[in-house]
Parts: C-alpha cells; sequence; structure tokens
C-alpha cells in the first residue's frame, strides 16, 4: 500500500452519522474479484441523489472525508475501504468509527481520525466554504488555514503501518531474513516435514 505522512487538500463534507458499509459499497458490487473501479460504487444511493456532495465539482478529488458519529457501522467488508480509496479518499475524520472499519481502512492505507464533534463541525464548516484542511501524522495534527489546530490520538503500530506503507503482507516481510532462518532451521531438525515422507 502506499504510504501516507500527510493529507492536504478539500474535505468532502458528508457530515451522515450511522454510515454504514453497505452504504459506502452496496451488496451488488462485491462480485468483482478486483479493486479497481469500485470507486464507482463508493456511495452509490447517495450520489443517486441530484447536488450530492460526492458529484459536486468542487470535491473533485478530495482527498479527506468528514463524517458522522459511528462511520463504518454494519457488516465487516472490506471492499468499503477499497471503494473509498479508489474514489481517492485518504483519510476520514469523525467523531467515532467501527472497530472493523477502522481496521480494515488502515490496513488499505486510509488514516481513521477520531476528532470531538464540536472539532468535526468546525471542519464541516471549513470544508463547506471550499478551504483546505491540512493532516500531519507525524504530528498527528489537523489543521485549517484559519489558525484551527486539533491533535488527534493514533496507536502507535497503526502510525507505523501508515507512514511506511505496511500492509499485512510487507510486514511479513520485513520478517522475511527470520522465517527463512526458521525454515532452514526446521528443514535441518525435521526433514520429513518438508518431504511429507511418512514415518
Amino acid at each position: 500500500m502506499d504510504a501516507i505522512s500527510s493529507v492536504s487538500g478539500r474535505a468532502i463534507p458528508f457530515g451522515a452519522k450511522n454510515v454504514d458499509t453497505d452504504i459506502i459499497i452496496p451488496a451488488k458490487w462485491l462480485k468483482t474479484i478486483t479493486r479497481e473501479g469500485l470507486g464507482e460504487g463508493a456511495f452509490e444511493t447517495i450520489r443517486a441523489a441530484p447536488g450530492n456532495v460526492f458529484d459536486d465539482p468542487a470535491n473533485a478529488g478530495a482527498p479527506i472525508l468528514i463524517a458522522g458519529d459511528n462511520f463504518g457501522c454494519g457488516s465487516s467488508r472490506e471492499h468499503a475501504a477499497w471503494a473509498m480509496l479508489d474514489l481517492g479518499i485518504r483519510a476520514v475524520i469523525a467523531p467515532s468509527y467501527s472497530d472493523i472499519f477502522s481496521g480494515n481502512a488502515v490496513k488499505n492505507g486510509i488514516l481513521p481520525i477520531v476528532l470531538p464533534q464540536e472539532a468535526v463541525d468546525r471542519l464541516m464548516e471549513v470544508a463547506r466554504g471550499g478551504d483546505e484542511i491540512t493532516i500531519d501524522l507525524d504530528t498527528q495534527t489537523v489543521t485549517t488555514p484559519f489558525q484551527d489546530r486539533y491533535t488527534f490520538d493514533i496507536d502507535p503500530f497503526r502510525k507505523h503501518c501508515l507512514i511506511n506503507g505496511l500492509d499485512e503482507v510487507a510486514l511479513t516481510l520485513e520478517r522475511q531474513d527470520a522465517i527463512g532462518n526458521y525454515e532452514s532451521r526446521r528443514a535441518g531438525a525435521q526433514g520429513w516435514l518438508a518431504t511429507g515422507t511418512n514415518i
């Protein structure tokens, strides 16, 4: 996955609460065998309404989504994170998330930021005004051109993975030498396991 240390740009002022993964990506899109193109189905039911924030030309390419409480609730489909990433979203700011969605987001290179409702409300105002928001993962801050500055907490391991672009495969490959050494020792001591020979 792509590393992420900062995100800056327009934010989509969505703000809806209890948005489940079926709203993020409807079930009919789960038949695909690739992650590419899922952005087309992202928030499909909301985008069917004229004048929605996702299809507003002013928000085209916006890398930040501002959402409401309990974002990503519902089923555990990882496609929700894939669809948002394909839509160009690299960070979400909300008061709370479903635990499974939050984990899936990080594993796919999306930064889920938790801020108090008052801060989210203020960032919604900034986003509606068309001004950029800047997120710095290293300093764990969200800032605006109007001197707003909010700090957020993040698990150190999740931060490490995002800054270094490490998904689960990459994390395993970091231990490639140790895994190879173990396999060599095991083959020497228990070679019959590798060959499948019965004793």
